[in-house]
């Protein structure tokens, strides 16, 4: 039994998956919430909010994704990022999944990833859960409903979380699976409720296919001036670098919060909605983001609320560090209409320093900036991956490493091209620690960052005094209208100026031996800086 708007020559039996219960089509906000509530899969929360549990997945699971090695990719993966399964064992995989779903009720959204029509991508979310089908089409991007009458799925994602996967059968590491088969065009995952799932399979999936179309694919966050879409910003970061936050600039206009692409049309997001950590929200500090939270539909994933009043504690990560709300973009009234914007007139990289080492900001050349992408240096925050519960430095290549299906190269590669071709000033921009490491030092504070993005955005930063920094080269302003000098020196921040130089020191260390990994793919301009 089918129920819901669906174009009537591609429905799931169309695909080959037949035997399910009531299959429930591109339900609207509404439905889904009634469906969810009817299940028991979550409590209605103030202003008609969705609040859920994910279990015992609050994060990704990034060591049980795998790529299906088929033929048509085996040369273009990069194999030592991305665990192969074999086909057989895929085909396995898909069968027994099948069959578990037999007799079940499903929801499926047909949605598009990306807001260029010109090179968007055609996806099918099939969900045993139906706030996951709600999470989902907050996320990605919702057609119209006579676009539903001809949409015809390039892809497919199929999300079950109660089939857990067999390792031995099935050619994984544990119970839970997500498994991306580009030849068959379809995506499957199993054994976690954890929401980041869906939407990161198909950023993965864009990963792959947008390169081939010279379109640099990011991880990134990005805005533009008020009535100026040349004038745009991206600002790349991993989870809890402050991509989300900053970016929600309210004297700026909103592309997105996390995903992006960039095409000789210019940026365009690749989702309808934001998905932001809320540990520590306040209605001060961002009362954008805090006002979802209490929105029709927006979907408040892994936190302590107040059984009688359903107020919210932003404050209590008993259930996770990783605490999350979603919601669709017009939530945030300074989101654009059209999430489009013109190529970036100014580059950030955000990073979560953990050793207390890097400056708040540095201007970077652009063989700096290439360097700093391909060795996208950050901390791990506690809870957005499973079994992070302090911060962690690490190095994740082009500031998304687990979503990168091909080599970092190529992805290097098509930055510096786009930065040759358009022009555009890069900054490094340190949201981690100052006057020490991680348990010593003191978070950068919100008001530094926001004051020196704002002077690098609007232009005035480029005529301050910089020195250069003795470690990694780059220039650093010595003077910036509302920031403290001493925050500008981290030396200067640090009671004891040798341990300073001691942290620097490992810290530059650390940076040259991973990049020794890319020395033989780049150009020599880059390298002379990997050798100092």
């Amino acid at each position: 039994m089918t129920n819901g708007r669906v174009n009537p020559a591609c429905s799931l039996e169309d695909q080959g998956i037949t035997g399910l219960g009531n299959v429930f089509y591109n339900y609207m906000e509404p439905a889904l919430i009634e469906a969810a509530l009817k299940r028991g899969e979550g409590h209605l929360g103030n202003g008609g909010a969705f609040l859920v549990e994910t279990g015992k997945h609050t994060g990704r699971s990034p060591k049980d994704k795998f790529v299906v090695k088929t033929r048509a990719v085996v040369d273009s993966i990069w194999w030592e990022n991305n665990p192969p399964m074999e086909p057989e064992k895929f085909d396995v995989l898909y069968a027994d999944m099948l069959e578990h779903m037999k007799g079940k009720d499903y929801f499926v959204q047909d949605l598009f990833g990306g807001a260029d029509p010109a090179h968007r991508l055609d996806v099918r979310m099939v969900t045993e859960l139906a706030w996951h089908n709600l999470f989902i089409r907050h996320l990605l991007r919702r057609p119209t409903r006579d676009e539903l009458d001809d949409f015809t799925p390039e892809f497919t994602v199929i999300n079950c979380p109660t089939f857990l996967a067999d390792p031995a059968k099935h050619g994984c590491r544990s119970e839970t699976v997500i498994a991306l088969n580009f030849e068959k065009k379809l995506i499957l995952i199993g054994g976690t409720e954890y929401a980041g799932e869906n939407k990161k399979s198909v950023f993965s999936l864009l990963n792959y296919i947008l390169p081939e179309e010279g379109i640099m694919p990011m991880h990134c966050s990005a805005n533009h001036a008020p009535g100026n879409p040349v004038d745009t910003a991206i600002f790349f970061g991993l989870s809890g670098t402050g991509k989300t936050t900053l970016s929600a600039d309210p004297s700026r206009v909103l592309i997105g919060d996390d995903e992006h692409g960039w095409s000789d049309r210019g940026t365009f997001n690749f989702e309808g909605g934001c998905y932001a950590k809320t540990i520590d929200l306040s209605a001060e500090a961002e009362p954008e983001i805090h006002a979802t939270t209490h929105k029709f539909g927006t979907v408040i994933e892994n936190m302590v609320w107040d059984e009688e009043t359903k107020v919210l504690d932003f404050n209590d990560d008993s259930l996770t560090a990783n605490m999350r709300c979603a919601y669709p973009l017009e939530y945030i009234s300074n989101a654009s209409d059209t999430a489009l914007g013109g190529h970036p007139k100014n580059i950030i990289m955000l990073t979560c320093d953990a050793f207390g080492v890097l400056p708040p900001i540095a201007r970077l050349t652009p063989a700096q900036a290439m360097y700093h992408f391909l060795s996208g240096f950050t901390s791990k925050v506690a809870g957005t991956e499973k079994g992070v519960t302090e911060p962690e430095p690490t190095f994740s290549t082009c500031f998304g490493a687990p979503f990168m299906p091909r080599r970092p190269e190529v992805y290097g590669n098509l930055l510096r091209d786009k930065i040759a071709k358009h022009g555009a000033t890069c900054w490094l921009v340190n949201t981690g620690w100052t006057g020490g490491a991680y348990g010593t030092g003191s978070r950068m504070p919100i008001r530094a960052t926001r004051a020196l993005l704002s002077a690098a955005l609007d232009g005035s930063l480029a005529d301050a005094e910089f020195r250069k920094d003795a470690n990694f080269g780059f220039d650093v302003p010595v003077k910036v209208e509302g920031v403290a000098d001493l925050l500008l020196d981290p030396r200067r921040t640090w009671e004891d100026h040798d341990v300073y130089d001691v942290q620097a020191a490992k810290l530059v260390d650390m940076f040259a031996k991973n990049f020794s990994q890319y020395e033989a793919h780049i150009d020599d301009d880059v390298r002379a800086i990997a050798i100092g």
